[in-house]
C-alpha cells in the first residue's frame, strides 16, 4: 500500500503541476458533482464562504511552533494546494474504501509530504489554534488526526458536499477567515482551529483526482 500511496504521488505531482505540461481526464472529470472522495484521492479542499483552497509550502511561521505554515489560497490553479486523503495507522480502512462520517482521517499535503496538524500554539492573526504542517511519510502523531463530520444526511464523503473537520486532538475545527497575511504568504489568508461551530468552518472538496471505489464500499 505504502508503494501504491507513493507511486500516486508521483503520478500527481507530474500531472497536476501547472508546469509540468501535464493534464489528466480524471482531474478534467472531477467537477462533475457527487463524486465519491476515497482514500488515496488527491483532492483541493474550497473553504465554502471565501472560496479559498486550503495550502501549504515550504515557509514556516514565524511565531508560534515555528511549522509549516498552512492557509487559505486564492486561486484555484496551484499544485500546493493538493492533499491526499489518508486512513489513520492501525485501522481496515485502505486505499479506494469510502470515507464515512464520523472517520478519524489524516490529509498528507501532496508536494512537501507533511501532514495537516493542529496544537495548542496560538495561531499568528487571531490568536486561535495553530494549523501547521508536520512530519513526514514515516513521522505521524495524533496531532495529524481529523474527525470527518459532514453536514445534513450524508453517510459518505462526495465532493461538493458541505463537511467539518475537527481535530482529534484539541476538538479545534478547521476554521478559515478574511484575514490576510502581509509577510509569509502576502495574500493568502489565515487558516486555523477553533472549537466553536461557525459558518467558517465549512468546507467542499473541490479539484482533485478521486480514486475509484472498491466494489467492497458499495
Amino acid at each position: 500500500m505504502a508503494l501504491g500511496f507513493f507511486c500516486l504521488a508521483i503520478f500527481l505531482y507530474l500531472s497536476l503541476d501547472p508546469d509540468s505540461g501535464y493534464t489528466t481526464a480524471s482531474a478534467a472529470a472531477s467537477g462533475k458533482e457527487g463524486v465519491e472522495i476515497t482514500y488515496g484521492s488527491a483532492i483541493k479542499l474550497m473553504h465554502e464562504k471565501t472560496k479559498f483552497r486550503l495550502h501549504s509550502h515550504d515557509v514556516p511561521y514565524g511565531s508560534g511552533s515555528g511549522q509549516q505554515s498552512v492557509t487559505g489560497f486564492p486561486g484555484v490553479v496551484d499544485s500546493n494546494s493538493y492533499w491526499i486523503v489518508k486512513p489513520v495507522p492501525g485501522t481496515k480502512d485502505k486505499q479506494g474504501d469510502a470515507v464515512k462520517t464520523g472517520a478519524t482521517i489524516r490529509l498528507q499535503h501532496m508536494k512537501t509530504r507533511k501532514w495537516l496538524h493542529s496544537h495548542l500554539h496560538a495561531s499568528p492573526i487571531s490568536g486561535n489554534l495553530e494549523v501547521s504542517c508536520f512530519g513526514d511519510d514515516t513521522n505521524s502523531d495524533t496531532g495529524d488526526h481529523w474527525k470527518l463530520i459532514i453536514e445534513g444526511s450524508g453517510k459518505t464523503w462526495k465532493q461538493d458536499q458541505r463537511v467539518r473537520l475537527q481535530h482529534i486532538d484539541t476538538s479545534g475545527y478547521l476554521h478559515s477567515h478574511d484575514k490576510k497575511y502581509q509577510r509569509i504568504a502576502g495574500g493568502q489568508q489565515e487558516v486555523c482551529g477553533i472549537r466553536e461551530k461557525k459558518a467558517d468552518n465549512i468546507w467542499l472538496a473541490a479539484e482533485g483526482v478521486y480514486l475509484p471505489l472498491n466494489e467492497s464500499s458499495k
